[in-house]
């Protein structure tokens, strides 16, 4: 409900996720919720809005309800979390094109970190181990683990650097499109033993053998993960003056 430069958050990721369902085509957008505060804002935007219960323990379970509340349960579904307005539209289409197109189960958006960045990360962790999520793909782009910490482990990298290219870390960007069946069966199922232990909900799929298939973005510009706290929302602020606004209008 904070304005971001102008802009609510709700505003800017139901703008996000309009301009998404224009790219993919045949996409409905709905916010799901269990305030009605946020449910009045998102109908004065223009939006479909479906109230959820408050009993509901994560984003997940709330995208699943209502995709199940639909009159036509939909086969494909994003769940754009209302705290990520700098995702990109085309990385939301291209999740929904990657499922429609091919076998996998989930579909989740990956980029490549230079040395640079792979340094700042490392530094970042010092003070906050479990901020920023890495992934190793197989050679198709299928997630083989994703982890709070910095895989892989890198023999040699001095050598690496001094050839030149990018560092062989992925970094994970926060956001992901199901097929129905997966949502269903997470919804329905207890957290994995390594979920609970990395804090990472996508595990439950990969421990109990579901496809994950990495889609491969380019580095964001304005890289924060959600807006969550006063200080978030300052660096969004300071990220749009310094960068740009990427509203899409």
């Amino acid at each position: 409900m904070l304005s971001i430069a102008g802009r609510t958050l709700l505003e800017r990721v139901t703008a996000v996720a309009r301009a998404a369902a224009r790219q993919a085509g045949d996409c409905d957008v709905v916010v799901a919720t269990d305030d009605a505060r946020i449910a009045d804002h998102a109908r004065d935007l223009g939006l479909d809005v479906v109230m959820t219960a408050a009993e509901l323990d994560s984003g997940t379970a709330r995208a699943c309800a209502t995709a199940r509340g639909r009159a036509v349960p939909p086969a494909i579904v994003v769940n754009l979390q209302g705290d990520a307005p700098f995702i990109p539209p085309a990385v939301v289409a291209t999740l929904i094109e990657t499922l429609r197109g091919g076998g996998a189960d989930v579909a989740t958006p990956v980029y490549q970190l230079d040395w640079d960045r792979l340094d700042r990360l490392r530094a970042h962790k010092a003070d906050a181990p479990f901020s920023g999520t890495t992934c190793v793909r197989g050679a198709d782009g299928r997630a083989l683990w994703f982890s709070k910490a910095i895989i892989p482990a890198i023999r040699d990298e001095a050598a690496l650097r001094a050839a030149g290219g990018r560092s062989p870390v992925w970094q994970h960007l926060g956001l992901y499109g199901y097929r129905m069946t997966a949502l269903e069966w997470f919804a329905a199922a207890g957290p994995g033993a390594y979920e609970k232990l990395e804090g990472l909900e996508q595990l439950r799929f990969l421990e109990s053998g579901w496809t994950i298939a990495t889609v491969e973005v380019e580095t964001p510009d304005h890289a924060l993960s959600g807006i969550d706290t006063p200080a978030d929302l300052a660096l969004a602020e300071a990220a749009i003056a310094r960068l740009g606004d990427p509203f899409p209008g």
